[in-house]
């Protein structure tokens, strides 16, 4: 084997090593938003420059045989995503693919620029592997991100998708005006051609006026006046996890007649007491839940989903993916391709190479 090769290959382990016993407890022991500010930051510079991205990808990177799929027409390097809530302002888009991600779910974005709920907005359960999130949607808004975007250098293959939601703010707080509100960031994305796929968060828990289109007669009439904007991109839909499977499955319905080409399953779990240990989660309701306690009702939604649906929807797997064999079992359960912020966190940023290999090796 060529010498740098076998160097990569004796690092990874200390490089594991590292972060899982010297630099993440250090990290938790910091505000949880600050360390997301300061990584984000990082990220944003390294991706801007040949040598940084060179070493990031000596690091992380996958090398080895193809863990490609293709969904809805589009090639993804690897079936794994960053979920939508990490890089909400797209300034990670140029450098994602170093850390072994076949794509970047970018926001949730918004129409008006949004600074989101107040804070604490995030807070670490570490025994129960989760977090509690309060962000409110906090972004720079639709036409802020564009023109990042349209400046960032896209990498070769690179998928980028854009999680569209209603801005959190008393504007957008009735039906009539929220719907309007999603329309117009749609719009903007198509009339920019910015976004491989889009998003349409239904189900963040955290905003004015509750999960307005989490059910089945309000959705309707969002994803008809959104379905009017013409163009030739797929278009999922963020689910909630805490919806029985009958409300779930009529949502299903009316995504089915009008025309979405698939799901995430799903969004944060508003229930503190399905956590390993609840006594973690803030005494009253702030926030949702992600990581662990998102895992078991996000894949009996997906294999509920594959056999009543079959082929019909693309499915992303998204919330509890913390290992490799939480990954697995994402697919198994049907999924199509996974999404994933806390596992991350958790676990290090070698967890999207160490999934690439556990493909690679299923493939054999």
């Amino acid at each position: 084997l060529p010498a740098s090769v076998v160097i990569r290959n004796y690092l990874h382990p200390m490089i594991r090593f590292l972060y899982k016993r010297i630099l993440k407890p250090l990290l938790f022991l910091t505000d949880p938003d600050w360390i997301h500010h300061v990584f984000v930051s990082m990220g944003e510079r390294m991706g801007k420059y040949r040598i940084t991205r060179v070493l990031l990808a000596w690091m992380y990177q996958y090398r080895g045989p193809d863990v490609s799929t293709t969904l809805d027409g589009i090639t993804y390097p690897a079936p794994i995503v960053l979920a939508a809530g990490f890089d909400y302002n797209g300034r990670l888009a140029g450098v994602l693919d170093c850390l072994s991600f076949g794509g970047d779910e970018i926001g949730s974005v918004t129409a008006r620029p949004c600074k989101g709920n107040e804070p604490p907005r995030l807070k670490r359960m570490i025994r129960s592997q989760s977090l509690v999130v309060y962000k409110g949607l906090k972004n720079e808004g639709v036409d802020a991100v564009i023109e990042r975007l349209k400046k960032t250098r896209k990498p070769p293959g690179f998928v980028w998708g854009i999680s569209i939601a209603k801005t959190n703010d008393a504007q957008s707080a009735g039906n009539e005006a929220a719907i309007e509100d999603y329309a117009y960031s749609l719009r903007r994305l198509v009339e920019e051609n910015i976004g491989d796929f889009y998003t349409i968060n239904i189900s963040c828990p955290n905003v004015h006026g509750g999960e307005s289109f989490a059910d089945a007669a309000h959705l309707r009439p969002l994803m008809e006046r959104l379905m009017q904007i013409k163009h030739n991109k797929p278009v999922y839909a963020k689910m909630p996890i805490n919806s029985t499977w009958e409300e779930f499955n009529q949502m299903l319905e009316v995504l089915d007649t009008c025309g979405a080409h698939g799901v995430v399953i799903g969004n944060l779990n508003k229930n503190y007491n399905e956590a390993d240990h609840p006594e973690e989660a803030p005494e009253s309701y702030r926030g949702g839940l992600s990581g662990k306690t998102c895992q078991l009702r996000s894949n009996e939604l997906i294999r509920k989903t594959r056999e009543k649906w079959g082929k019909r929807f693309t499915i992303f797997g998204c919330g509890g993916v913390l290992s490799t064999r939480d990954a697995l079992d994402k697919l198994d359960a049907g999924a199509d391709a996974v999404q994933l912020i806390t596992g991350m966190i958790f676990e290090g940023p070698h967890l999207m190479r160490d999934i690439c290999r556990a493909l690679a090796k299923r493939k054999k």
